[in-house]
């Protein structure tokens, strides 16, 4: 292992460490090493050439393998499964469409009531509800694979459009749950789907989900590829002030955003927030579509985020206390207080951090209780605050986390 290689290393660890804001004693008890053996990391004086070491800086440091020794191969993660995994599994692995293509028995299909059945799966989605969406998708999505190739050729564009829209849920329930992999096979069918129904602009609303996906693996090249090449097929549309079209550019263009901070570029990541301000502001606030919840507000929301990511907590507590997003979705005003509470850990608040996180699980529990970053928050707080707070114990026992 070259000195080169062993200090680019080690500025990568100090850099995601402060970050996460954690002393280097602090980050030492979290890998099991010493003090001192975290300094001579990060000043390249010490060697890490062990597999099992890189996994578990990179484990606590929550990035890939890769990102702290591009040759080394990326493990997968172990932890716990959360409950609901397996079952959308078996949904995406079921094939319900060869069933219904080579089905003798009719069909009969209401579509009203698949429109009913589709918006209360949107409604559990923006509402963090996993389980429940869950519930609703196990019997959702064969229906609709089947109702999509039972009806008249003039009449499957509404329902392909429908089966976009409940592969689109079935990703974002997995992305929440951290399966990513699954996540990415729900949104290629999403896109399929919104294909078969003649929608580009549905298709262009897929490839922001791609991004969602593809984030959350951390895998921010591919963010940006997508998100690149979405927004230059989408130019023309924006050009015109097709709202719609305009959606979904500034949806992608915020996904560009946080993925240049998280690969700590942070000219780029501010650049990419200022091109969404100025589309949501021709497009305004009280809009929709395609589920990204696009406008002002999450422009803002996803400003705090770019800083936190960046490291900058100051700049995200300020931008989040003149962000008003009580208009947005509960899943979206929850990941609002989680990266308020990423900050404040950054500034080493254990309190303010603790009642961000409350707050969060008020407003969507389920997703707040399930989600890998609040137990790394939660677990870097109580190493700060040490021994832990009757509040901090409290919620570190209802996330997991102890």
């Amino acid at each position: 292992m070259s000195t080169d290689y062993q200090k680019a290393l080690g500025r990568k660890v100090a850099k995601h460490r402060r970050q996460r804001g954690l002393s280097q004693r602090e980050f030492a008890g979290l890998v099991g090493r010493s003090e001192t053996w975290v300094s001579q990391v990060e000043r390249g004086v010490r060697k890490v050439d062990r597999m099992v070491v890189l996994e578990k800086l990179a484990e606590v440091l929550d990035v890939p393998v890769s990102e702290l020794a591009a040759e080394a191969p990326v493990v997968a993660a172990s932890n716990a499964e959360p409950p609901g995994i397996n079952r959308l599994r078996l949904v995406l692995s079921e094939s319900h469409a060869l069933a219904a293509l080579l089905s003798r028995n009719p069909v009969t299909v209401d579509p009203d009531d698949l429109r009913r059945r589709v918006d209360h799966a949107w409604e559990l989605t923006h509402a963090g509800a996993c389980t429940e969406l869950t519930e609703v998708l196990e019997s959702l999505i064969p229906d609709l694979e089947s109702a999509a190739r039972s009806v008249p050729d003039s009449e499957r564009p509404e329902l392909f459009r429908f089966l976009n829209a409940a592969y689109g849920a079935c990703s974002s329930v997995l992305c929440c749950l951290g399966e990513h992999e699954a996540a990415w096979i729900a949104t290629d069918r999403a896109i399929t789907a919104a294909e078969r129904a003649e929608d580009p602009l549905l298709m262009a609303a897929g490839e922001f989900r791609l991004c969602l996906t593809f984030q959350g693996a951390q895998r921010h090249d591919q963010v940006e590829a997508t998100a690149r090449t979405a927004c230059e097929a989408l130019g023309d549309l924006v050009e015109k002030g097709n709202p719609e079209a305009m959606s979904v550019y500034g949806a992608l263009t915020l996904q560009r955003a946080v993925a240049a901070a998280r690969s700590d570029k942070a000219t780029i990541a501010y650049r990419h927030v200022a091109e969404a301000k100025r589309i949501a502001d021709a497009v305004g606030g009280g809009r929709n579509d395609f589920n990204t919840e696009f406008g002002p507000a999450n422009v803002g929301l996803h400003e705090v985020s770019v800083a936190v990511d960046l490291g900058d907590a100051g700049m995200a507590l300020r931008a989040a206390e003149e962000v008003d997003v009580s208009a947005l979705s509960p899943e979206r005003r929850s990941r609002l207080l989680i990266d308020v509470a990423r900050a404040q850990l950054q500034r080493r608040n254990v309190d303010d951090a603790v009642a961000a996180l409350e707050e969060a699980e008020r407003i969507a529990p389920e997703q707040v209780r399930s989600h890998h970053r609040v137990r790394q928050v939660v677990g870097d707080l109580m190493v700060i605050q040490d021994p832990a707070g009757t509040a901090l114990t409290g919620l570190a026992r209802r996330m997991g986390a102890l």
